[in-house]
């Protein structure tokens, strides 16, 4: 093979190794934002069995409390009420990091859930937060 070529098929060759390169890029980037993903691949909002979230006075009347770990938001309208919430973003899975302003905020895109009612605030999140039963026993909130 000439000089020119040996450049040509080697340009050729690199331009093939960029393009896998960038597909792989792009197949990561995609599994990212798919459910399940960045949840350690559940996509259920109930627990699988009853998780104990700590002492129900934690979750101040008329406010709301974010179990990021348990994946759950959970809200008290009145006194010894409770309401909860999955705390998973139904547009990509993400788990949501925070409440602001009694808005539960998803990192990854933006998405903002009512936390008093899980409903959709700002999307790209179109279908609201799952309910999860919470009950109040013993002076702990049970979930699921």
């Amino acid at each position: 093979m000439s000089a020119p070529q040996s450049a040509a098929a080697r340009r050729t060759v690199l331009k093939g190794a960029a393009a896998l390169a960038g597909a792989a890029g792009a197949a990561a980037t995609l599994a990212a934002c798919s459910p399940g993903t960045s949840s350690g691949g559940s996509t259920s909002a109930t627990p699988a069995a009853p998780v104990n979230l700590g002492a129900a006075a934690e979750v101040p009347v008329g406010g709301s409390k974010l179990y990021r770990n348990e994946k759950l938001i959970v809200h008290c309208p009145a006194e010894g009420q409770y309401t909860a919430f999955s705390a998973q973003c139904t547009h990509a899975g993400c788990v949501l990091d925070k409440i602001v302003a009694g808005h539960g905020n998803c990192p990854c895109h933006g998405s903002r859930f009512e936390a008093a009612t899980g409903k959709v605030v700002q999307g790209p999140a179109t279908d609201p937060l799952p309910s999860v039963p919470v009950r109040a026993e013993g002076g702990k909130l049970i979930a699921g």
